[in-house]
C-alpha cells in the first residue's frame, strides 16, 4: 500500500516498518469531515481508497480549493506544522479507506530523515510539488480563459472528472454548475479533451 512513498525516500527497512505501524487504518463513509476549518491538525493521512476534498467557506458558501486521490499523504500542512487553526476543512467525497498518523509519529519519522541531506532533499520536494500544484491552479485563473483550467484538470488529474461530482468541480474551477455545463458543451464541440 505504500510502496510508492517507500520508493521515494530509501529509509532502511526497520525505519519504515515502525513507521508504518504508527498507522491507524480508518474506513468512512462519503461525506466525512475529517478536520473543520478552524481546528488544529493533530493527524496527516494517507488515502488507500477514495477521494477527499479541501474547502472552506467564504460568505456561507464552500469553496473546494484541492482534491488528493489515492496514493496521497494529506494534511492541513500549516496546521499541522505550527499548531494554527486551519484555514482548510477535509471531507471525504467517496467512501474512503484512509491510514491516519499523529503528528508526534510524524515528526520523530522526519527528524530521523532530516539529518540524511538526500532524505531532506526528498521531503523538500515533495512539499514543493504540493505548492507548484496550488500556484499552477491560481495562476491558471489569472491568467488562462474560462476552459482552460477545465481542460488543465481533465489532462493532470482525469479521475477528478470522472469521479467527483460536478458541483465540486465547478467550485475548485470558481465558476457555476451552468457555466460549467457551458464550458463541457464547448469543448465537446471543439473536442479538445
Amino acid at each position: 500500500m505504500f510502496e510508492h512513498i517507500k520508493n521515494k525516500f530509501p529509509f532502511p527497512k526497520e525505519k519504515w516498518r515502525k513507521f508504518l505501524s504508527s498507522f491507524e487504518r480508518m474506513e468512512v463513509p462519503a461525506k466525512t469531515l475529517l478536520l473543520q476549518e478552524g481546528e488544529v491538525s493533530y493527524n496527516a493521512f494517507y488515502i488507500e481508497k477514495g477521494i477527499i476534498r479541501a474547502w472552506y467557506n467564504n460568505d456561507g458558501k464552500d469553496v473546494t480549493f484541492q482534491f488528493f486521490l489515492e496514493n496521497t499523504m494529506f494534511s492541513s500542512l500549516e496546521s499541522f506544522k505550527k499548531g494554527l487553526p486551519s484555514m482548510v476543512s477535509f471531507e471525504t467525497i467517496e467512501p474512503c479507506i484512509l491510514y491516519k498518523i499523529k503528528k508526534p509519529e510524524v515528526e520523530a519519522f522526519l527528524e530521523e530523515g532530516y539529518d540524511n541531506p538526500e532524505l531532506r532533499t526528498l521531503f523538500m520536494d515533495a512539499l514543493f510539488e504540493r505548492i507548484f500544484d496550488y500556484m499552477k491552479h491560481f495562476f491558471s485563473f489569472i491568467k488562462d480563459t474560462p476552459q482552460q483550467p477545465y481542460l488543465n484538470l481533465g489532462k493532470a488529474k482525469p479521475e477528478i472528472i470522472k469521479r467527483v461530482p460536478q458541483h465540486y468541480i465547478a467550485s475548485y474551477l470558481g465558476v457555476t454548475t451552468v457555466h460549467l455545463s457551458r464550458i463541457k458543451s464547448k469543448i465537446l464541440k471543439e473536442k479538445l479533451l
